[in-house]
C-alpha cells in the first residue's frame, strides 16, 4: 500500500469508528450546536431562564399581559425526555395592540432553557398554570 493510501486510511478511520458507536442524528441539537445526552436535571432557575429566553424570543418583550406558567414536567421531545414548562401570555403587537393569548412551551436541556416551541398540543396537555408576573415586567 502506498503512502497516500495509508494516509487516506488513517484519516478515514475515525469516521468509520464514529459510525459504529451509534447515530447522534436522533439526539436534539442545542442552540449552542452541541447535542443533549443522559438524564436531564431539573431546571432549578427555570423562571429566570424563561424570562431571559422570552426576552430574546419576543419581538417586543415590553408590555406582556396575562402571563402564567406551569411548573416544568418531563415530556418526550424527539424521542427523549426533557423538562418542559408551558406559558400563557398576551404579547404586545408591533402596532401597540393586543390580540389573542398565546401558549408556548419552553424546553430545558441540561437544566437550562434551550428553546421555545410554538406547537404545544401534546407538550402542554394537563398543564396547571400559576401567575408569572416576571414575564409581565420584562424590559428591552
Amino acid at each position: 500500500m502506498g503512502r497516500l493510501a495509508r494516509c487516506a486510511v488513517i484519516l478515514a478511520l475515525p469516521l468509520v469508528l464514529a459510525a459504529c458507536f451509534g447515530n447522534d442524528g436522533d439526539r436534539p441539537t442545542l442552540l449552542d450546536g452541541t447535542q443533549a445526552g443522559g438524564p436531564q436535571p431539573f431546571p432549578d432557575n427555570f423562571r429566570s431562564d424563561t424570562v431571559a429566553l422570552m426576552k430574546a424570543y419576543l419581538n417586543n418583550p415590553v408590555g406582556v399581559r396575562d402571563a402564567s406558567m406551569a411548573e416544568p414536567v418531563q415530556r418526550e421531545v424527539g424521542g427523549r425526555q426533557f423538562y418542559v414548562s408551558c406559558l400563557h401570555f398576551t404579547p404586545r403587537e408591533s402596532d401597540g395592540s393586543y390580540k389573542a393569548m398565546r401558549e408556548r412551551a419552553v424546553i430545558f436541556v441540561n437544566g437550562r432553557a434551550d428553546r421555545v416551541v410554538d406547537r404545544t398540543s401534546d407538550l402542554c396537555t394537563g398543564a396547571v398554570y400559576a401567575p408569572f408576573p416576571e414575564l409581565e415586567k420584562m424590559t428591552r
